[in-house]
């Protein structure tokens, strides 16, 4: 669904440079920001992702001019817009309660803004026109806000904040008050606008699976740092950090020493004596007791325990409808799960109590900073 936006470097529209954003005073000083940097792209969709707390509302409403940093610079297009407040920024920011008028029908709260910008009434009545247009809600133009379901009330948020054509549209959480089908359709919907208009799109969650399936890069948060930035597929596949791979997805996590070390390919031994290949990330030399990450997808059971790299007995079979879920005891005491995607083509079942063999597939074990 993403445009696949290589990692690589292009032309910026956000650049954040040592911005630290500190709240109250003496002992009572809290970091909420810690001399983050990050360069966001022109025309990409780029998520904020981490947990409560972690620093990504703060960072959105710094580029907002909300909030003003207690150090660092913030450029659009090159210029610092840190010391400017938010009616003087080409930014717009669409909130998780949408902040519609109730009282006004959909094409006023949409044109909204362009009367406060003292825009012409007809370029207004134009641009409201084909705002409505984007967001397929030309029939209900006249009709009250209060009276339309809540994701068209989100349509009509988004219709708002993008009719004065922002240089950078900022987006906090805005589905999570949505049920998940219609939040699911939403992501679909926001990708679209995004592409059809072009407009770089910086959007704060704390859904794992919103973010991969919307960004075109995504920048990992935690205590008030950015851990990682890279692509779903990076930050999935090659995570960089034990937080990054425990906080998306699901993870299996294996305790071991490096016995030896080549070409980006670390030996690594288990707790059960075997001994397994790991990559690891660039610029990180391992060493003695390191945690060996792989996804359960990345992993698959065979019948003959001799011939798996790690064996042990499999406690639970938990079926998810669209996979399932195999439940490994490893010997030496780790638990691993193995995931399978459901055919209908008769694959080889295995039962609880079974012993079992687990082999990895090629770069499937990683070695991540803890």
């Amino acid at each position: 669904m993403g445009k696949c936006v290589p990692d690589q470097p292009g032309k910026s529209a956000i650049e954040v440079r040592g911005v630290r954003k500190v709240f109250g005073t003496g002992d009572a000083q809290v970091a909420a920001l810690d001399t983050v940097s990050v360069s966001i792209r022109e025309n990409e969709f780029f998520t904020l992702l981490g947990p409560s707390g972690c620093g990504k509302t703060t960072l959105l409403r710094l580029i907002a001019g909300f909030d003003f940093p207690s150090e660092g610079e913030i450029l659009l297009h090159g210029q610092d817009i840190a010391p400017l407040p938010p009616f003087k920024r080409p930014v717009n920011t669409v909130f998780q309660s949408y902040a519609l008028f109730p009282h006004m029908t959909v094409a006023e709260n949409i044109g909204f803004g362009l009367e406060m910008l003292g825009k012409p009434k007809s370029e207004i009545k134009a641009r409201v026109a084909e705002m409505l247009k984007l967001v397929k809600m030309e029939a209900l133009s006249a009709r009250r806000t209060s009276q339309i379901s809540g994701g068209q009330q989100q349509r009509v948020a988004l219709a708002r904040a993008l009719a004065p054509q922002p240089k950078v549209l900022l987006l906090d959480e805005p589905l999570s008050a949505l049920d998940y089908k219609l939040r699911k359709e939403m992501q679909i919907e926001l990708k679209r606008l995004q592409h059809q208009t072009g407009i770089t799109f910086i959007f704060v969650t704390h859904d794992q699976e919103e973010a991969l399936t919307m960004s075109d890069r995504i920048a990992v948060m935690s205590a008030g740092k950015i851990l990682q930035v890279g692509t779903p597929r990076d930050i999935y596949d090659r995570p960089a950090e034990r937080f990054v791979a425990d906080f998306i997805g699901e993870t299996n996590f294996l305790k071991g020493t490096v016995v030896s070390k080549k070409s980006g390919i670390a030996m690594v031994k288990i707790a059960s004596e075997a001994t397994v290949a790991a990559g690891f990330p660039e610029n990180f030399d391992p060493s003695g007791a390191v945690t060996v990450v792989v996804r359960p997808e990345h992993a698959d059971l065979v019948a003959d325990a001799a011939k798996g790299m790690v064996s042990g007995t499999l406690a639970n079979v938990v079926y998810f409808g669209t996979d399932t879920h195999y439940h490994v005891k490893l010997e030496g005491g780790d638990d691993f799960i193995v995931r399978h995607q459901n055919s209908r083509s008769g694959a080889v079942s295995f039962e609880p109590g079974a012993k079992v063999g687990v082999v990895f597939e090629d770069d499937g074990a990683r070695i991540l900073r803890d």
